[in-house]
């Protein structure tokens, strides 16, 4: 069953931080596969706080999905994102339409 990780962005609080993550991130999704479904397009929130931006990935399973996030590059990278910004990140599996 497939599954998708969620990066809700909230805010960015150090851009240069932030710009070293987004230099080393996809270097560190190598191996990984995976296929992009919304990177950072306009974002029109319905409810809750703003969002400032939104990325979702589908993987084949939720354990390929977990597997890209903690690879060790990813986790190296990480360390910019969360000293770059606030973000919200989850796995959510999609539906089985196989029945």
């Amino acid at each position: 069953m497939s599954a998708y990780i969620v990066y809700v962005r909230d805010r960015i609080t150090d851009p240069e931080e932030f710009r070293k993550y987004e230099e080393a991130a996809p270097a560190a999704s190598a191996g990984h596969p995976a296929t992009p479904l919304a990177f950072y397009g306009a974002v029109e929130t319905l409810e809750g706080p703003r969002v400032d931006g939104a990325v979702i990935v589908e993987f084949e399973t939720s354990n390929a999905a977990k597997a890209a996030y903690d690879d060790p590059l990813y986790q190296a990278a990480l360390k910019h994102r969360l000293k770059g910004a606030e973000y919200r990140v989850f796995i959510v599996d999609g539906l089985d339409t196989a029945r």
